[in-house]
């Protein structure tokens, strides 16, 4: 497993209190750098700019990053362009909001998150029995 995977193993271990799937998933990251010195550098967003906890994601992130082998230090920086919506998210992230129910915070209740349908099929009622004589 390369660095680069080891600190994606990290990052989805900080989860968004508001939903419960991993932030690197529900596609918060927008990029990951490492150099050759061990330095993680990362661009990141929140659901929303009111997000109540804009201040400890970005501190979890950093302390995840830390505690990877092989990273010397991770700075994060918190962008709002281009805004987060929920197309961003992971297709496994999706379909886990959508076996949960969970309908996440109130910017996202508008959205169905995918199309998917594995295995469903249109349930009739049952037709009633015919009389018979």
């Amino acid at each position: 497993m390369s660095l680069q995977d080891d600190a994606i193993k990290a990052l989805r271990t900080v989860h968004d209190p508001e939903i419960p799937i991993n932030i690197y998933d529900l596609g918060l990251i927008y990029e990951l750098c490492i150099d050759e010195a061990g330095m993680a550098h990362v661009k990141m967003t929140l659901t929303s700019p009111a997000c109540p906890v804009a201040e400890l994601i970005p501190q979890q992130v950093a302390a995840a990053l830390k505690a990877v082998p092989g990273i010397q230090g991770a700075t994060v920086e918190l962008v709002w362009e281009p805004a987060w919506t929920a197309d961003l998210m992971s297709e496994a992230a999706k379909l886990e909001m959508e076996f949960t129910g969970h309908s996440g915070p109130a910017h996202l209740h508008k959205n169905k998150f995918s199309s998917v349908t594995l295995g469903r099929k249109s349930l009739k009622p049952p037709s009633p029995p015919s009389a018979r004589s």
